[in-house]
């Protein structure tokens, strides 16, 4: 059987000694593990359903960011493709309700970049898609991280405004009435807003809601 290294196991593991990397081969994978063979010591490192499916296969080397969880019982080793995606991980977590599992569960759902769009949009039910994520974890995740959400963000920035103007109540209300009048014809949030954002631009801030909508959906159509 596969074990961590004796020294982790250990009693006099020192809390302050985090691993931040691993480099090595990969030996084996599991359900929601891999063991990475690290110069003869296997470590087994937890990562997420999109994690295992984008590295190597057996024998293969491959390197991971680490974030590791120390309890008085056990060491758990937690790996990322990336940086960004451990600090995705790592800000999760501080969502009430979110542990490790759902945060593990909504990276494995969305790109990092992809989960930063939802958040900065407020779309929950994009969040809300990934497996063990109801609807009041995904409001309470695309809520409480929303300040930190548009910096990783791909999408415009004056999109991001514009939602969270919506959101918040506190766009005007010709715009309003627009998005929830796209929102009513069945598009979503994002898209709404995506739409009456790029309307604005051409049309200016002293437009209409009419004429928001009619240019709203003329940017849906492209």
């Amino acid at each position: 059987m596969h074990i961590i290294a004796a020294a982790l196991c250990s009693k006099q593991w020192d809390k302050g000694r985090m691993i931040g990397k691993l480099k090595g081969i990969i030996d084996s994978y599991g359900e929601d593990f891999i063991v990475l063979d690290v110069n003869g010591v296997g470590y087994l490192v937890q990562c997420s359903a999109r994690t295992l499916q984008e590295l190597p296969g057996a024998g293969q080397p491959a390197a991971l960011s680490i974030e590791t969880h120390v309890r008085e019982d056990q060491i758990r080793l937690f790996g990322f493709l990336t940086d960004v995606e451990r600090e995705w991980f790592r800000l999760l977590q501080t969502v009430q309700g979110v542990g490790a599992k759902v945060a593990l569960s909504v990276l494995g759902t969305l790109k990092p970049a992809d989960l930063a769009s939802a958040i900065a949009m407020r779309d929950k039910s994009m969040v809300a898609r990934s497996p063990g994520v109801g609807p009041k974890v995904a409001e309470r995740i695309v809520t409480e991280l929303k300040d930190k959400a548009p910096a990783y963000a791909t999408v415009d920035p004056a999109v991001i405004r514009l939602s969270g103007a919506v959101e918040d109540r506190r766009a005007p209300q010709p715009i309003v009435d627009a998005v929830s009048a796209l929102i009513n014809l069945g598009y979503g949030q994002p898209q709404a807003a995506a739409a009456i954002a790029a309307a604005t631009r051409n049309a200016g801030e002293g437009a209409d809601a009419a004429r928001l909508i009619r240019l709203g959906l003329k940017e849906l159509a492209k």
